[in-house]
């Protein structure tokens, strides 16, 4: 029989979830894959003094650390990296609560951004020292699964010097549109965060705000770009096989 040679990343749809709770539980996995990194640490050295000092130890069962992708959708939110402005807000928060807009300072890089009912959240929980420990390859990994999922519908999906995320007609002044944002964070090669693909989101709450802190340019969607309403669960589903391909990768739960 023959068996993948891919590393596998436990998959869970998270359905409509509040951002206090999903941040909370990346925070919980990173934590507990940090743990895991430490104890290897902890034990290779302890291993390394005892052959220095010309005894053998028995390396037993090693542990190991695992990966994670996250999908979700959030109720209306704003969330600020921590090299953004608050200034890229543009209402006060007795606005934003009449509105029932919630706001977060979140420990991701990047500006502000919003997530809110069917803009597809994707947050991977990686070890990337089982990939590559290099932070712009893995924002040019995570922009390449949206790319390629753009493609898909017969979009072109591209990337904007200097600007983290996925555009549309990226070299062409006034044109130049937003469809999916993206923020991470990393502690010991672990990630956490990600990505925002807007799919049928609904617009109007980015003209509150100044996108990723980006002036004059749109924020758009895949319904509007397409004409139509898509099918969430289609999306998902290409995402996640687009997500399998860049990474060489099997997502394994649901």
């Amino acid at each position: 029989m023959e068996t993948s040679n891919k590393q596998a990343v436990l998959f869970r749809d998270l359905g409509n979830m509040e951002y206090q709770h999903a941040w909370d539980l990346q925070e919980t996995l990173l934590k507990e894959n940090v743990a895991v990194k430490t104890a290897i640490r902890n034990r290779q050295a302890a291993m390394a003094a005892v052959t220095s000092e010309g005894g053998v130890e028995n390396e037993g069962i090693m542990p190991s650390t695992n990966h994670y992708l996250l999908f979700v959708e959030h109720p209306p939110v704003y969330t600020l990296g921590k090299s953004g402005d608050i200034a890229n807000v543009l209402i006060s928060e007795e606005e934003r609560a009449a509105k029932g807009i919630s706001f977060y300072y979140t420990n991701r890089g990047g500006d502000i951004t919003f997530h809110g009912k069917e803009q597809l959240v994707g947050y991977p929980i990686l070890d990337l020292d089982k990939f590559y420990t290099d932070l712009g390859r893995y924002l040019r990994s995570l922009e390449e699964v949206i790319i390629l999922t753009m493609a898909d519908y017969g979009l072109k999906g591209e990337r904007s010097p200097g600007e983290t995320g996925v555009w549309l007609d990226a070299s062409i002044p006034g044109k130049e549109r937003k469809i999916c944002a993206m923020g991470i964070r990393c502690s010991r090669w672990i990630t956490m965060h990600g990505f925002a693909f807007n799919i049928n989101t609904d617009l109007t709450y980015f003209d509150y705000i100044i996108p990723c802190g980006i002036q004059n340019k749109q924020v758009t969607s895949l319904e509007k770009e397409l004409g139509r309403k898509l099918d969430m669960k289609e999306v998902k589903e290409k995402v996640k096989q687009n997500f399998e391909k860049v990474f060489n990768v099997e997502l394994t739960g649901s």
